[in-house]
């Protein structure tokens, strides 16, 4: 109970104490501000006063010259004078002053009679004086203070005084009136250092501004009469006051005096913020080592009343950190361990009985040789030693624990350093048994996928999310012409250029699509692989995105079938399907697709179609004499013949044996046929050469045709090809060697009589 009650007393009392010095510190801030604010106003009303007493002295230093000149004027003498003297007597050196613009005698009509001054104005300018009009009015005084107005020498801002004068007849003439530049005051107040937004202002008592220092002449002529601070201004000839100013709104202190009897008023005005500055900045000053002991005060005491609550705070918080500390370590899936400098054990978490088969309070204070035994120890002696000086270690060891089981752990020796020296070692050692037997598994499965892509037939090649190549098995290689280690970190695109069969770069890489979508592109047909050695392959390709188990997009594989042997095959076959295999010439098939085409054609334009059926003569006799090589050697050489004598447009198939059957399109007439029936009779004239013998020596071979043209033969190719069967036996039987025209069903054909082209 009484540690409960001390605290809060010492809190009590410090705080009593610390209102005390708040209070003392308060009061001195005060009084120091009442001093400076005493100190600020009895200045300026000193300031004010000299001020005043100096313009006093000026205005009255002019006004006896100006009484002077009156004097002057009113002497008959004088002005009896030639004008140059009399000006000379009137305004003598008196007049002269450095802040004196000049002085006027001016008649009741304003006009320049005479003028002092190196820029005087000419006799006869007339000239706008406030004091004339009151002198018409007849509110004539002796002394004359008049509005701030432009002077007439020099245009410059000027406070004219005027005094009347008499004529010769004793009746009022006009007024002398001279000029004070407002640049004299200025001059005057700027001795004056009353800091920012201060000034001297000199009024007229009837509110109008004369002078405002520092502020230049903007301010002159304004006419303040009316305001708050222009009431007491013109309330008492001297004092002070504070309040904001009309013209700018700045909070001053004003000190005021009045000029003798003058109608003027000089007022100090200091901005309230520059009188406070040097007690602001000291105050603060105070204040914060005011408030620095107050908090000092509670501060200390607050931390001595804590003090015995901590101390069993910490005491139980302690106790409760190593008690969860130790539910921690012990609850680890390592072994914890700290070993001293002599490598005694200081500290171990509960894992020691399931590895060593002993209690960690057993293990306290053991060396680590005789834990681990003289073998054990020996292969860990140097990873210990360099820890001990210094060096973090890191290694793999297998064991075997207190059940006999092998364990593979991965043990870090961490040094415990303070300023430069190891104090100790803290060991850590992870079972990564399981991890180890799941990277030989894995290991292995690497090495079967690797070798079946090594064996596969097709091109793969693996990229990571950017498209760059990280793996190509040796198909791949070889199709691309890159080897591995050039191609890893590679663009696919530069190391797989895809192009369609037109020749155009395939745009955008499968690949690049695969991993953009994170869907399958493929397999697709019609590409072309270029090598980098100018192999070309016609390829199927296929793309699929890698997705990690977070959905994520890690890569890319690609897989090329070469596809271009069966292609090449599937061309030959689709050839033989047309083209007879000895000649290379179109077969019946391909001859009746092109036939209806003709057809076509000719009944659009109304031309000409002819069916030529021809047979070689002589060819059974080579067949049998000569071998079948030979007659498969007369029919290609004959064929080749044949294709010779014929347009492009025309067609040349073989029927069968020694049968052929031209298709002759777009004939204009039938004389066509005449100069095609001398080339193709011509073809035998020259002897057959077929392998080591000569064969159509002595016109043993010739060629036997028959004709049938559409439309007069017949409508379809069907009926014109038996027409023009029907005319080439007809030829044959006739003796053969010639040609022969179909004519009609029942009628005999005729003979074609070949004629040169």
């Amino acid at each position: 109970m009484r540690r409960l009650t001390r605290p809060r007393l010492l809190i009590l009392l410090a705080v009593l104490l610390s209102l005390g010095i708040g209070a003392l510190f308060m009061h001195a801030i005060w009084t120091m501000r009442q001093d400076q604010w005493n100190f600020a106003t009895r200045t300026n009303i000193n300031l004010a006063q000299t001020l005043a007493q100096a313009i006093h002295h000026t205005l009255d230093s002019f006004d006896q010259s100006l009484q002077g000149v009156v004097s002057g004027l009113e002497d008959a003498q004088v002005m009896a004078l030639a004008p140059p003297l009399a000006e000379r007597a009137l305004f003598d050196r008196s007049l002269a002053m450095s802040d004196i613009e000049g002085v006027l005698v001016l008649n009741l009509d304003g006009k320049v009679l005479m003028a002092s001054g190196p820029r005087k104005p000419a006799p006869g300018t007339s000239v706008a004086l406030e004091a004339l009009g009151l002198l018409r009015a007849g509110q004539a005084s002796a002394l004359h203070v008049g509005t701030p107005m432009h002077s007439p020498f020099s245009g410059m801002y000027v406070l004219p005084l005027s005094r009347p004068y008499n004529g010769s007849n004793g009746n009022l003439a006009g007024v002398v009136v001279g000029f004070i530049r407002l640049q004299h005051f200025n001059d005057l107040f700027a001795s004056s250092q009353l800091g920012s937004h201060s000034g001297i202002n000199l009024f007229l008592l009837n509110g109008t501004v004369v002078v405002r220092f520092p502020y230049n002449d903007q301010d002159t002529g304004k006419s303040l009469a009316g305001t708050e601070n222009m009431r007491r201004l013109q309330s008492a000839t001297q004092g002070s006051f504070s309040n904001r100013a009309v013209l700018d709104g700045v909070l001053r202190t004003y000190a005021f005096h009045h000029v003798a009897h003058y109608p003027l008023v000089i007022n100090v005005a200091q901005s309230i913020d520059e009188v406070l500055a040097d007690w602001r900045r000291s105050a603060m000053w105070l204040g914060f080592f005011a408030l620095v002991l107050m908090a000092a005060c509670i501060g200390l005491a607050v931390l001595s009343a804590r003090e015995l609550e901590r101390r069993q705070a910490m005491s139980a918080q302690l106790q409760q950190t190593q008690h969860d500390l130790q539910t921690i370590l012990d609850n680890l899936p390592s072994l914890v361990s700290y070993w001293d400098t002599d490598l005694h054990n200081r500290f171990a978490n509960r894992a020691t009985e399931l590895w060593f088969g002993i209690t960690p309070e057993q293990l306290r204070g053991m060396p680590a040789s005789t834990l681990l035994g003289p073998d054990g120890y020996a292969k860990v002696q140097p990873y210990l030693e360099r820890a001990l000086q210094g060096e973090t270690q890191t290694f793999e060891r297998c064991i075997t624990d207190a059940q006999g089981q092998q364990r593979h752990t991965y043990i870090t020796y961490t040094p415990d350093i303070e300023q430069g020296t190891v104090r100790g070692l803290l060991v850590q050692s992870i079972d990564i048994s399981e991890r180890k037997r799941m990277e030989d598994e894995l290991f292995e499965e690497k090495e079967r996928i690797r070798l079946t892509l090594k064996s596969i037939g097709d091109a793969v090649l693996c990229t990571n999310a950017e498209g760059k190549i990280t793996y190509l098995n040796p198909v791949a290689a070889r199709m691309t012409g890159w080897s591995k280690e050039a191609a890893i970190g590679q663009d696919i695109d530069q190391v797989v250029p895809l192009y369609l069969n037109n020749g155009l770069l395939l745009q955008p890489s499968p690949l690049h699509q695969a991993l953009e979508s994170g869907l399958s592109c493929g397999p697709t047909r019609g590409i072309v692989l270029q090598g980098t050695q100018g192999q070309r392959y016609d390829v199927e390709e296929s793309a699929n995105p890698i997705i990690d188990r977070h959905g994520q997009r890690t890569g890319a594989v690609m897989v090329l079938h070469d596809m271009t042997e069966t292609l090449a095959m599937s061309a030959r076959m689709a050839r033989l399907a047309q083209y007879d295999a000895l000649t290379d010439l179109p077969n019946r098939l391909l001859l009746q697709d092109r036939a209806s085409h003709a057809l076509a054609q000719a009944r659009r334009d109304g031309r000409l179609l002819a069916v030529i059926y021809l047979d070689l003569d002589g060819f059974k006799q080579v067949n049998d004499c000569m071998g079948h090589e030979a007659g498969d050697q007369l029919l290609v050489e004959f064929a080749q013949r044949l294709k010779a004598t014929v347009r492009e447009s025309d067609t040349v198939c073989r029927q069968g044996g020694d049968e052929f059957v031209l298709l002759l399109p777009g004939l204009d007439d039938v004389a066509h046929l005449d100069r095609l029936a001398h080339k193709i009779l011509s073809t035998c004239d020259a002897p057959f050469l077929l392998g080591g013998g000569c064969a159509g020596k002595g016109g043993c071979i010739g060629v036997s045709g028959g004709v049938a043209l559409f439309p007069q033969h017949g409508h379809t190719f069907e009926l014109l090809a038996r027409h023009a069967d029907e005319a080439m036996y007809a030829a044959k039987r006739a003796g053969r060697g010639r040609f022969y025209l179909y004519h009609g069903e029942g009628l005999p054909p005729s003979v074609i009589t070949p004629r040169a082209a």
